[in-house]
């Protein structure tokens, strides 16, 4: 793939990219995690497949814009989904 011909992203778009990334790193660390120990496997998989399915639908109806609303909502979606996995963790005592 020839990337010499790719516009250089804006500030906004790397910080808006970093969030996505960091967010689906955490929900495949949290499989990881789920997979060890043997506990909300389905939760984690289907957390990795609609952040898969969410931000590649996003990217491309927004033609690889971080910075648009589109991907901006897939990534609040997913911080929502973070703090409700932060809920159950600190409700259950674990």
């Amino acid at each position: 793939m020839d990337t010499s011909q790719a516009p250089e992203l804006t500030s906004e778009q790397k910080r808006w990219a970093f969030f996505g990334s960091t967010l689906f790193l955490t929900a495949v660390g949290f499989l990881g995690y789920a997979l060890g120990e043997g506990a909300m496997i389905l939760f984690a998989a289907g957390w990795v497949a609609l952040q898969i399915f969410g931000f590649v639908g996003s990217l491309r109806l927004a033609k690889g814009d971080f910075a648009q609303p589109l991907f901006k909502s897939q990534v609040f979606l997913h911080v929502i989904v973070l703090m409700m996995l932060m809920a159950l963790v600190f409700r259950s005592g674990g």
